[in-house]
C-alpha cells in the first residue's frame, strides 16, 4: 500500500507565517505518495540518525525489495496478457549495484549503453545473453564485448551495422551476432536515432538487405523504438507496425521474432489532486527570486508504471483484415513476437529516497533559505532547468509554527537550488535537522552528481527487512 505523507493541511493558503512572524506569499503542498518502507523509515527514531552519524554527509537510501516488487508487476502484466517477452532495466536511470542482483534474481535483463555499464551489470550476475546493448553511435570495444558475450545489440545507423557485420567475423564468437533494428518513429520525425523507414528503398529497408545478405554473422531479432511522452495509444501503434515489419522481414529469411517499445513508463509522485491544485494555481511568488520555469515533469500521471504496460498490450491496432482491430498483445501472440521493454525511472519508483543533513538557516522577507550539506547536482531536475516537486520532509518531525523554507546547496553558486519553491513546513528547519527528498531513485541521485568543491559524493545506503529483521550496509562506491 502506498500512502501520502500527511504533516499538514492540504494547503497553507497563500499566506504562510514565517519564523519572523511576517506574513509571505505561500504555495501549495506536494506531499509525496510515499511506499510504506519509507514511511516506516521516517517513523523509526533512530534509523536515519544512525545512517547520518555513520556516513557523515548526505546520503542515498535504497530499497532492493521495493524494486523487485516493481519488476514483478512488469512480468507478470506480460504473462497477465499472454505475451511472451522480457524487462530490461534501464540501467541509466540508477548506476546503483543493488538492482542489479535483483534483475539475476528474476531472470530481467539490463539495458546497457557503455562499456564500464556493460561490465558492471555482469559482474551484477546479470548474463550477456540477459544485456541489451544500446546508445548511439557505439564504440568498437562495447560492440566487441557485447558480442563476445551473446549480448543484444540495438543497431542505429547503417555505419554502426558494418561495423558489427565486420566485426562478427572475426573468430572467437559462439554464433552469429544478435541484433535489433532501431527504427525512426513517425511520431518524431526529427529524432536523431533509427533508420528511417520513410519511402521505397528507405535507409530501413537497405538496412534489411544487408541483414540478408549477412546472415552467416548476424542474427536480425527485429525492430525497436524510442518515444518520448507517455502516451499509451502512439506507443501501441509503432508496435503494431513493428509487428507487420518483423512478418515482412521473416518472409526474407530473417529471424524478426522480437519488438522492443523502450522505456518511457510513466510515474506518478503526487497525488492527482495536489497536482492540479499546483498547476491551476501556479504562480511565480511561490519561488525563490520569483524563479520560473518552461517545463515540469507530469508528478501526477495515470495509467502508470505496470499499468501502463497493460493499457499499452490491451489498446487496439490495426489487424489483418479490413477494417479489424485487436489488442496489440493478440498481434503479439499471434504472430509469435516477443516484446521487450526498457523502464528505468518506473522500476525505481518508490524505492529510494535522498536524505541531507541541514546546515544553516536565514530569513529572506518572511520566508527562510535553508543551506543543506549536499548540492542539486543530487536532485537532476533542477539541471534539467525544472524542479523536483515532491515536498522535502524535515526530520524529525517535532512541532513549531509553520513556515515557508527554500533549500540551497553547500556551494558556492548562487543557482545551487535543490528546491527554488518556499515549500511549507511543519516548523521552522535547524541546523541538524535532516531533510528528506522522496522517491529520488529515478534519475535524481545520480545522473547529473559530481565532486564540486572536492565535495564527496552522497553515500548509498542499502536498507534491507523490518522491525528485529532490518539491516543497512553501505554500497561500495565503484571507480
Amino acid at each position: 500500500m502506498e500512502l501520502t505523507a500527511l504533516d499538514l493541511p492540504d494547503a497553507l493558503g497563500t499566506q504562510t507565517v514565517g519564523p519572523l512572524g511576517c506574513a509571505v506569499p505561500g504555495s501549495v503542498r506536494l506531499p509525496a505518495v510515499e511506499p510504506e518502507w519509507a514511511q516506516r523509515a521516517r517513523a523509526d527514531p533512530e534509523l536515519l540518525a544512525e545512517i547520518a552519524h555513520a556516513v557523515g554527509g548526505p546520503f542515498h537510501l535504497l530499497r532492493p525489495e521495493k524494486f523487485a516488487a516493481n519488476l514483478a508487476a512488469f512480468t507478470d502484466a506480460l504473462s497477465e496478457a499472454g505475451v511472451a517477452g522480457q524487462v530490461y532495466y534501464g540501467k541509466k536511470a540508477n548506476k546503483s549495484s543493488c538492482w542489479l542482483s535483483e534483475c539475476a534474481r528474476a531472470g530481467a535483463g539490463v539495458d546497457v549503453a557503455s562499456v564500464p555499464e556493460l561490465v558492471h551489470a555482469l559482474a551484477g550476475g546479470v548474463r550477456g545473453a540477459d544485456l541489451v546493448v544500446t546508445g548511439a553511435a557505439k564504440v568498437d570495444q562495447l560492440l566487441w564485448l557485447a558480442a563476445r558475450h551473446g549480448c543484444l545489440l540495438t543497431v542505429d545507423a547503417a555505419d554502426e551495422l558494418e561495423r558489427v557485420i565486420q566485426l562478427a567475423g572475426e573468430p572467437g564468437l559462439a554464433g552469429p551476432v544478435r541484433i535489433l533494428l532501431r527504427v525512426l518513429p513517425e511520431p518524431d520525425p526529427h529524432s536523431r536515432f533509427g533508420f528511417d523507414p520513410r519511402g521505397t528503398d528507405s535507409e530501413l529497408d537497405r538496412a534489411l538487405l544487408r541483414c540478408v545478405a549477412a546472415r552467416d554473422r548476424i542474427a536480425m531479432h527485429g525492430f525497436s523504438f524510442h518515444l518520448g511522452g507517455y502516451a499509451v495509444a502512439p506507443r501501441a501503434a509503432m508496435a503494431a507496425e513493428l509487428v507487420r515489419r518483423c512478418l515482412a522481414a521473416r518472409e526474407q529469411g530473417l529471424v524478426a521474432d522480437s519488438i522492443s517499445i523502450g522505456g518511457g513508463f510513466a510515474v506518478s509522485y503526487l497525488r492527482r489532486e495536489d497536482w492540479d491544485r499546483f498547476t491551476r494555481g501556479r504562480r511565480d511568488e511561490w519561488f525563490h527570486a520569483g524563479r520560473t520555469f518552461g517545463h515540469f515533469y507530469p508528478y501526477h500521471q495515470a495509467p502508470a508504471g505496470a499499468d501502463m504496460l497493460t493499457d499499452v498490450l490491451t489498446n487496439p491496432v490495426p489487424g489483418h483484415g479490413v477494417g479489424q482491430h485487436i489488442d496489440l498483445a493478440a498481434a503479439l501472440s499471434g504472430t509469435g513476437t516477443r516484446l521487450l521493454l526498457e523502464p528505468g525511472r518506473a522500476l525505481l519508483d518508490g524505492a529510494g529516497f535522498s536524505v541531507f543533513g541541514v546546515r544553516g538557516v536565514k530569513g529572506r522577507g518572511g520566508y527562510d533559505v535553508v543551506t543543506v550539506d549536499g548540492l542539486s547536482m543530487s536532485v537532476s531536475e533542477q539541471w534539467k532547468h525544472s524542479e523536483f516537486l515532491p515536498d522535502p520532509m524535515l526530520w524529525p518531525a517535532g512541532a513549531g509554527e509553520p513556515t515557508a523554507a527554500c533549500v540551497g546547496g553547500a556551494s558556492c553558486l548562487e543557482y545551487d537550488m535543490l528546491t527554488w519553491r518556499k515549500v511549507p513546513f511543519p516548523r521552522a528547519p535547524r541546523p541538524g535537522d535532516l531533510l528528506i527528498y522522496p522517491n529520488t531513485a529515478g534519475y535524481q541521485m545520480d545522473k547529473n552528481e559530481t565532486e564540486f568543491h572536492q565535495l564527496p559524493l552522497p553515500a548509498r545506503v542499502v536498507l534491507t527487512g523490518d522491525g528485529q529483521r532490518r539491516r543497512w550496509r553501505l554500497e561500495r562506491p565503484r571507480s
